[in-house]
């Protein structure tokens, strides 16, 4: 009943501060911290503790209320991103569909997750982190060696606002390139999220500018399988440049004929 509560005060509060600023045709409708104050006045409404809760919660968790969505002009959907430190801007975007492919084929992996890290994982997306590491999926997944440099990367974006990336790797490929992998792993329901991605890019910008960077987004299906991204930045926005399915299985689970499928595959 209580996260109900907070969900809807959230939502009157970010419908009034966007319907405060916006004016027919914009695509673009900038604000900033201050406003959640006033508006929380304006309204009535009892000023949450956590004042950044309210924008981490519609960059992040949930889907921005219809009242504004049905604001956007033909073809795309608002999204908030940061524009300096405690100023953000709501924006109309083409939004990429960044959900599992249901009809992909899958591959299976050998599950060499440690029995102990599995029985206390302490959520999914602690377990998904987990499972990547344990199972080297990023370097399946890529054809690049890469070596886990960050657990939850806290750090400050180009334009001074504070981000994370769940996890970040770094690798070499055959050639002697030097890449980095900025992770954003979501399991259960949550979804994942274009301006996370455009995030680590910038970030990657800043922080490794001789790397290549790849960004990979991991979600969980159902049970061990596993969804693997690869996005690229392009003139249009975020896009899918890859996708993969893995699913996590005991030896005695992968067959020789599956093995020799697996072989027949054209090499990407």
């Amino acid at each position: 009943m209580a996260k109900r509560k907070s969900e809807n005060r959230y939502r009157r509060l970010i419908e009034k501060i966007f319907l405060d600023y916006y004016e027919d045709g914009a695509t673009a409708v900038p604000f900033d911290r201050r406003d959640i104050e006033r508006a929380a006045a304006e309204l009535g409404i009892k000023l949450p503790k956590n004042l950044g809760d309210v924008i981490y919660s519609f960059r992040y968790r949930a889907s921005l209320p219809d009242v504004i969505q049905r604001r956007a002009p033909d073809g795309k959907q608002w999204i908030i991103r940061s524009a300096g430190r405690s100023r953000y801007c709501f924006v109309a975007i083409v939004m990429p569909r960044l959900t599992p492919n249901e009809g992909l084929v899958e591959t299976k992996v050998p599950d060499a997750t440690p029995g102990v890290i599995t029985m206390y994982a302490l959520n999914d997306e602690q377990a998904l982190l987990a499972r990547l590491r344990y199972n080297r999926l990023v370097d399946i997944f890529t054809g690049v060696t890469c070596y886990s440099l960050q657990s939850h990367l806290r750090t400050t974006g180009p334009d001074g606002a504070q981000v994370e990336t769940d996890e970040m790797y770094v690798g070499v490929d055959r050639r002697g390139a030097h890449y980095v992998f900025p992770v954003q792993a979501k399991g259960g329901r949550d979804l994942l999220s274009v301006v996370q991605i455009e995030q680590d890019i910038a970030v990657c910008s800043t922080k490794f500018p001789s790397l290549l960077c790849r960004p990979i987004a991991a979600q969980f299906m159902e049970g061990d399988l596993i969804a693997l991204f690869e996005l690229q930045e392009t003139e249009k926005g975020i896009g899918i440049a890859c996708e993969k399915h893995y699913r996590l299985v005991s030896p005695d689970q992968l067959s020789e004929e599956e093995l020799a499928t697996y072989c027949r595959r054209p090499i990407e």
